[in-house]
């Protein structure tokens, strides 16, 4: 499903190369309701993109002719329009507030830094950089940090963190699971523990008593540094003197939790943190609400993880955990059945002898599930059989192979987080997303699962977010008023509009914080030029691959893109042929005229005619210096020049020889 921005809803049929007078094009082939038709010529392209609605589902398909397209577009204008000011509004809002100024580095603080066993990645090192210069300006910060499972987006935190208490203001980590706070509360206590920092963590693997002490000692000052579930957020927890606020995987905590957290954003710097990545048009939206760093180099010697789909089979389970027991590391095997997990546990027993197994689910009481963690965490144990409880955040290096049973079951998103919890070592790691048979696989949890497939390259939590968007829809982005749009004009389209509406009103407000006071970028010239300029089928024979060229074609904006996927076509494909060859020529032309200002270029006869084209005095008089033949109009704001037949024929790279004269 596709939707054009001026026809509505389609569907994709497929590429079809046809001549038309003469000229043969490749035109995309989209089905309207009925029998409806519509070939699209390539260089549209980018007035085309791909159906993502609010749910899963798939559209109407639109009636060509009528209003009804234009009247839906027009309420969601608005709606965007709406949103936009309330974006805005927060905007200016932290803006406008003053928060605390941290200091520059200590030595301290430098020493600690070099205290980190391992190199940091260029992009964290800059999300490092960044989130210090946010501290240390006098505006409450309200950054967030993407980065895929495993990223080292824990040690952003943990230095800015230690910034905030070396300077005396308090630290509170608000993290969505108990283990994840057990293990974070490890993790800073290990690393800070040559300093006097105060570290005290709040969840229910802690008696009532503790966590009235550690809240107690928040409350006056005495502990620098606390971290826990949601309870953090209950109203008994004040803090002395709150600097920074960070949140981990933001994005699991409920509605009303998000509205306490925003009252705290205003007042104090904030880092949230997500291996749920947005995807990137939303991010555009976004770009003036909050700062974000995307962290997407992988740590020195990560390997991705080989993953691999298939039916349940008691032969390949045995074969996966003996293997990984051979090598004398750890495993996950995920029932995310309370019920019948013990009961699994003992037909593993039986299937494995010799391996040591555990189980651990969150209805466990707090002591015994601490044990267990602690126990299999130190090595007690080979196989942890779990619930989805590991999903978030908890590392352990030593586990490197993952099964889990029932995996049509999970959604995308959350897959991708329990796959994350293995290969974080320099051991290739294995993950068997098992289902009971394919017969009762739905079509969207083969879906699901395709994707995870498909994307097992490092950093491709991008991807699995774009692809969830697809599956699942948008709508839970955006909350519920946004998604009734989203369904009717296809999330791309939305955020487009959104994105306009967002700097329309920066510009009306004279603010273009954003760096991006050029407004939106032109629409394509148009250029009517008689050549064939097509993807031969012969050249590149997948659809795929050829709605790729053509999309990358029509988004080049610099002639150096346009050379860069010229170099790129040779290697994978050959020598380039003369029809592709035509296409790449006819999109440089059409960059160099756009960057003259022209909108429209076309043969009439033998004469090359471009509009607009607004020339000063000096201007015109060097064009009649250069060529003569040109003829300038300024009234018509137009240049046309006479072209001889046989030059013009002969390739189009002459058809963009008059873009040369106005640089």
């Amino acid at each position: 499903m596709v939707v054009h921005e001026d026809h509505g809803v389609a569907r994709f049929a497929g590429f079809e190369t046809r001549t038309v007078a003469d000229v043969t094009r490749d035109y995309l082939y989209l089905e309207y309701q009925g029998d409806d038709r519509v070939f699209v010529p390539t260089d549209q392209l980018a007035k085309i993109s791909r159906y993502v609605g609010a749910g899963g589902d798939s559209p109407p398909l639109s009636k060509l002719g009528g209003t009804r397209w234009e009247t839906m577009k027009a309420r969601a204008r608005r709606a965007a329009q709406e949103l936009s000011g309330e974006l805005l509004g927060l905007y200016a809002e932290r803006r406008r507030r003053t928060g605390h100024a941290f200091p520059e580095d200590s030595d301290w603080q430098r020493e600690f830094e070099e205290a980190f066993q391992f190199t940091e990645t260029p992009d964290q090192r800059e999300a490092i950089e960044l989130v210090k210069a946010d501290m240390e300006a006098p505006r409450p910060m309200d950054r967030l940090i993407c980065g895929d499972v495993g990223y080292g987006k824990t040690e952003v935190a943990l230095r800015a963190a230690f910034k905030a208490a070396n300077d005396g203001r308090q630290v509170l980590m608000l993290v969505p699971t108990t283990i994840l706070a057990m293990q974070h509360y490890g993790t800073f206590v290990e690393r800070l523990t040559d300093y006097p920092i105060t570290i005290e963590h709040v969840s229910r693997f802690r008696t009532a008593a503790e966590q009235k002490q550690a809240i107690k000692g928040f409350a006056e000052g005495r502990t620098d540094i606390l971290i826990g579930t949601h309870r953090v957020l209950s109203r008994d927890v004040r803090a002395k003197d709150l600097g920074l606020l960070i949140i981990d995987e933001e994005q699991r905590f409920g509605v009303k939790q998000k509205e306490l957290l925003r009252q705290l954003k205003l007042r104090v710097d904030v880092i949230s943190m997500s291996a749920t990545p947005i995807p990137r048009t939303l991010q555009m939206s976004l770009a003036g609400l909050r700062d974000i760093s995307v962290i997407e180099t992988p740590p020195e010697g990560r390997r991705p993880v080989k993953t691999y789909v298939g039916e349940y089979e008691e032969e390949l389970v045995r074969r996966a955990i003996m293997r990984e027991h051979e090598r004398g590391g750890q495993a996950f095997f995920l029932h995310n059945r309370v019920e019948s997990i013990d009961e699994t546990a003992e037909r593993l027993r039986a299937l494995c002898p010799g391996v040591r197994f555990v189980v651990a689910h969150g209805q466990m009481a707090e002591g015994e599930l601490e044990a267990v963690m602690l126990d299999y965490l130190r090595g007690g144990a080979d196989v942890l059989v779990c619930t989805s409880i590991i999903e978030s955040g908890i590392d352990i290096p030593d586990a490197n192979t993952l099964i889990v049973e029932h995996s049509d079951t999970f959604g995308l998103a959350q897959l991708y987080q329990i796959r994350g919890r293995v290969g974080r070592s320099r051991e290739r790691a294995y993950a068997y997303l098992l289902y009971d048979s394919a017969r009762a696989l739905s079509e969207e949890a083969a879906q699901r699962l395709s994707a995870l497939s498909d994307y097992t390259e490092l950093g491709a939590g991008f991807k699995i977010a774009m692809r969830d968007l697809e599956i699942r829809g948008a709508g839970n982005l955006l909350g519920d008023e946004q998604s009734g749009h989203v369904a009717a004009l296809g999330f791309e389209l939305y955020m487009q509009m959104l994105d306009e509406a967002v700097r329309e009103a920066e510009r009306e407000a004279g603010s273009a914080q954003n760096g991006d006071g050029d407004g939106e970028p032109p629409d394509p010239v148009r250029l009517d030029v008689n050549v064939d300029a097509y993807v031969p089928a012969d050249y590149i024979p997948y659809e795929q691959a050829k709605i790729d060229v053509h999309r990358r074609v029509a988004g080049a904006v610099e002639v150096a893109d346009v050379e860069r996927l010229r170099e790129e076509l040779e290697d994978r494909f050959g020598p380039v042929p003369e029809a592709l060859e035509n296409l790449l020529a006819l999109q440089r032309a059409r960059i160099k005229f756009g960057q003259a200002g022209a909108r429209t270029v076309s043969f009439h006869g033998d004469r090359l005619a471009v509009v607009p084209i607004q020339l000063d005095s000096r201007r015109a008089k060097r064009l009649r210096e250069e060529l003569p033949e040109a003829l300038y109009e300024a009234g018509r704001a137009q240049m046309s020049m006479r072209v001889p037949k046989t030059e013009s024929n002969a390739s189009p790279q002459s058809s963009g020889r008059p873009t040369c004269c106005w640089r």
